[in-house]
């Protein structure tokens, strides 16, 4: 394994190679910064010159391109409170409240320092685990991707302080939304309301800008004023956030093998990884009252699992010919393209390509992590434009990227009516983003278990696999409960 690692170096670190890695990660951190161009889509445009390029040139530059996505979206998620993608929704939750406090730099160098350690970590574990990952992927079926998404709703009540059924309830709501369209097991099309639009679902990206951005807008210029009053100046903020990835360093381990974990299951990570990773932060760390609120841990934990399912994703992709999201299918497609042979095979004749791909995986991430650093301090300076020149922007973007869903009016119809609902939402004080990992999974939850029941009948429930994630569940329903009874008996401090 060692002499194909050598090879592939050695084929990689090349000046060809290496500039086709720069110009992919620039082009990644780009379409990452700004809302509805970066993943897939920006994706899919460069596909097509890809494959004309040489295997090596073509792999630097798509890894280059896929893996940093998540670093770029950042940006906007922290200033605008607009998730730039699917992998950045949760960090909105204390990113957008940390800007308002005039802490944008220290949440984005936080962000950028622990996404470059979570991609790495996810690297480490591919070129760890390729030898021992038939057996583990294996033994994951149908009934334990069930039991695997039930345990993400389980965690929402550990994401709406104070208000745990609020948070249920509004999960449950997006559970429902998630319905809407085809019936995977009969093909049929149910509370489509008539409306042909709606055949092909709500678009996750459209309920997310339609729950945060808009609604943040729509105060900021309620107020009159901008994302925030106060600043820090110099370099502070950006040390204090280094500072902070290597104050929370087992925060960080622990959601990037959390990431990684959640990225090897095919269909589950590139939605879930940072709701996952925020979820058990707020479960496990102590002193968590402010999440929600701009605590820094907010940040850390969803933006260290977010690059950190890359490498779990291109394992099962590279190891198995098995893509776990989009953009692993359309990367799995450019592999064929060039000659590569994802899947059992790859691991015997082609091995030095996977190692060219774990240690472009590794240069991206800290070449991703460089430039945005380097953003940081001009792109900080966004929180202070007044709200009659940044509302404008943020919502036409906000339009564009949501008309990207289906290029149809009826996006533009569907944000209007859906960021109403979100700003009744704000308003009234109900938490909004337990809707949106509702949403996500609601779908998951319904395939899984269709096809646990297709094949297994009621056997399935007592897989050992499913018993152990079932003792997981309970564990996570009732930890929060006992922690509250024991902090309501406790006695008061005296004087």
């Amino acid at each position: 394994m060692f002499e194909a690692l050598s090879l592939g170096a050695a084929l990689l670190v090349q000046p060809e190679p290496l500039g086709w890695l720069v110009l992919g990660v620039v082009l990644g951190v780009w379409g990452g910064a700004l809302p509805g161009v970066g993943g897939p889509a920006q994706l899919a445009v460069l596909l097509p010159f890809a494959m004309l390029m040489e295997p090596v040139n073509a792999i630097a530059f798509l890894i280059g391109v896929t893996t940093v996505g998540n670093t770029g979206y950042t940006f906007t998620s922290v200033l605008m409170a607009v998730p730039g993608g699917s992998g950045s929704q949760a960090t909105v939750l204390d990113g957008y409240p940390m800007a308002q406090k005039g802490e944008a730099r220290r949440a984005l160098s936080a962000a950028f320092m622990v996404s470059m350690i979570g991609g790495i970590i996810g690297a480490l574990v591919l070129f760890g685990s390729i030898p021992i990952m038939k057996a583990i992927v294996r033994s994951f079926g149908s009934p334990e991707l069930f039991m695997f998404t039930i345990w993400g709703l389980s965690m929402i009540g550990t994401m709406s302080t104070g208000a745990p059924l609020k948070g249920l309830s509004a999960a449950i709501l997006g559970v429902i939304m998630s319905t809407v369209g085809t019936d995977i097991k009969s093909g049929v099309i149910r509370f489509d309301i008539d409306q042909p639009y709606l055949w092909g679902g709500i678009s996750v990206i459209l309920i997310s800008l339609s729950i945060f951005a808009i609604p943040e807008m729509i105060a900021l210029a309620a107020r009159k004023g901008r994302v925030a009053e106060v600043s820090e100046l110099g370099t502070t903020g950006l040390m204090e956030g280094i500072k902070d990835a290597f104050r929370h360093k087992w925060l960080v381990l622990r959601s990037a093998a959390i990431g990684t974990w959640v990225g090897i299951l095919p269909g589950l990570g590139s939605d879930v990884a940072d709701w996952f990773a925020y979820a058990s932060a707020k479960q496990t760390e102590k002193n968590t009252e402010n999440f929600g609120k701009g605590d820094v841990r907010g940040v850390i934990a969803p933006e260290s699992s977010n690059n950190a399912k890359e490498g779990g994703a291109l394992l099962t992709t590279l190891a198995f010919g098995i893509p776990g999201s989009t953009s692993m299918a359309l990367l799995l497609i450019a592999f064929v393209a060039v000659g590569l042979n994802p899947g059992p095979a790859m691991l015997e004749g082609q091995l030095h390509f996977i190692m060219i791909i774990i240690i472009a995986l590794v240069l991206s991430q800290i070449l991703a992590s460089g430039i945005c650093w380097a953003m940081v301090k001009p792109a900080a300076y966004i929180c202070f434009f007044p709200f009659y020149v940044l509302v404008p922007i943020i919502v036409g973007l906000t339009f564009l990227s949501a008309f990207a869903a289906h290029f149809s009016i009826l996006d533009i119809v569907a944000l209007l009516g859906l960021s109403l609902f979100g700003y009744l939402l704000k308003v009234t004080g109900w938490p909004r983003a337990p809707i949106i990992l509702g949403f996500v999974l609601g779908e998951k939850v319904e395939l899984y278990l269709w096809l646990s029941v297709a094949r297994y009948d009621m056997e399935w429930i007592w897989r050992p696999g499913v018993l152990i994630l079932g003792t997981l569940i309970a564990f996570t329903l009732l930890w929060p409960i006992w922690k509250a009874r024991r902090a309501a008996l406790a006695p008061e401090p005296a004087g």
